[in-house]
């Protein structure tokens, strides 16, 4: 309600992002997820992929901490292989660390495999 009173629906999926962190913060990991993948649902509407991003590097962290790394790394790396360039920018450089990191788990999971 706040969006459609003050500035239309250009902001919304940011909203819902921002409403996802701080819900985060408060430990309200369900709420928070509602939040985040409303954030990505109207971004997609809208074709805002830098806010889908945003929202979509938020939950994927989020799944990382509940154990879900390999849903979290399929859409992260969708998003994130949609975009062509601007890769130094702190959005980008922040899912491709992510992307790293689930990558580096994967490997670890891998060799555990191997070793048993």
């Amino acid at each position: 309600r706040l969006v459609e009173e003050t500035c239309g629906r250009h902001w919304e999926a940011e909203l819902y992002r921002l409403r996802g962190e701080l819900l985060l913060q408060l430990s309200d990991d369900t709420e928070a997820e509602v939040s985040l993948k409303k954030a990505i649902g109207v971004a997609r509407r809208q074709s805002a992929k830098s806010w889908e991003l945003r929202a979509t590097t938020v939950l994927a962290r989020l799944w990382q901490k509940q154990g879900k790394v390999d849903e979290a790394g399929q859409m992260l790396g969708e998003i994130y292989g949609w975009f062509s360039e601007g890769f130094d920018t702190p959005d980008l450089r922040e899912a491709r660390a992510l992307l790293d990191e689930f990558t580096e788990d994967y490997e670890q999971r891998m060799a555990a495999k191997n070793i048993k």
